[in-house]
């Protein structure tokens, strides 16, 4: 099944999370959530190719209980608030080929991506495989309604369009929008050194069935979880085993 050679996968997992404490361990269907993620990836990557990013102990030993080791540890600079994802992916690179060996791709995972399917990262390295031009894939979908009608509240209280110019369109004339669906992304190694990836034109999407795309911010957001993701497990009859 595995076709990915030479890869590395990061999980970037910070401790100090403000909405949900804890979130990338907080319980879903009785295991921490960053259990549902790495136990889809063990399908074909074995612990050495997995590298968990993270400054909290508490993390690294739920981790460490799935099998994995924990060697690295993210700098404090590197766990505030403001810290976006491609300085720690590009961080975790540094350390693995210093360290291990040097690889041909990274991919980056989030530990809230509970409904992972390894099928779509595979789809996903087969477009970048394919395209010497490009230099990563993220995982996408699709609004389930057009972003064109999208609204706002004015400084005077009222609704007001982004694009009023849309208002009288039909839903089938406008053109499809796709966002970022917080699962993963891969990447050229050399792009990622280069701090390129997800940030120039070269970048392909990858569409996941809406159905298996959730945003855990909220407490809210995790009991909805929760319930998609168990159903989402006897739909595709996921049983995992430590």
């Amino acid at each position: 099944m595995k076709n990915i050679e030479n890869i590395l996968v990061v999980l970037p997992a910070r401790g100090n999370s403000k909405r949900i404490p804890k979130k990338n361990i907080h319980p879903i269907l009785g295991q921490p959530m960053i259990y549902w993620p790495i136990m889809e990836l063990r399908k074909i990557f074995t612990p050495e190719e997995i590298l968990v990013s993270t400054d909290s102990d508490e993390i690294a030993e739920a981790v460490e209980e799935l099998g994995l080791r924990v060697p690295l540890r993210r700098p404090v600079h590197l766990s505030d608030d403001h810290t976006g994802t491609v300085p720690v992916i590009t961080h975790a690179l540094e350390w693995f080929e210093k360290n291990v060996k040097r690889v041909d791709y990274v991919l980056a995972v989030y530990p809230t991506a509970v409904m992972l399917l390894i099928d779509d990262i595979l789809d996903a390295f087969e477009m970048l495989r394919r395209d010497k031009l490009c230099d990563s894939v993220l995982s996408a979908c699709t609004f389930p309604y057009p972003v064109q009608r999208a609204v706002f509240e004015n400084a005077d209280g009222y609704a007001e369009m982004f694009q009023p110019q849309y208002f009288h369109s039909r839903s089938q004339d406008l053109v499809e929008s796709k966002h970022d669906a917080g699962q993963f992304s891969i990447s050229r190694a050399g792009a990622v050194r280069k701090g390129k990836i997800l940030t120039n034109s070269h970048v392909r999407m990858k569409l996941l069935n809406r159905n298996n795309v959730i945003d855990i911010d909220t407490m809210e957001d995790l009991e909805v979880a929760e319930e998609k993701l168990r159903i989402h497990n006897q739909r595709y009859d996921k049983k995992y085993h430590i």
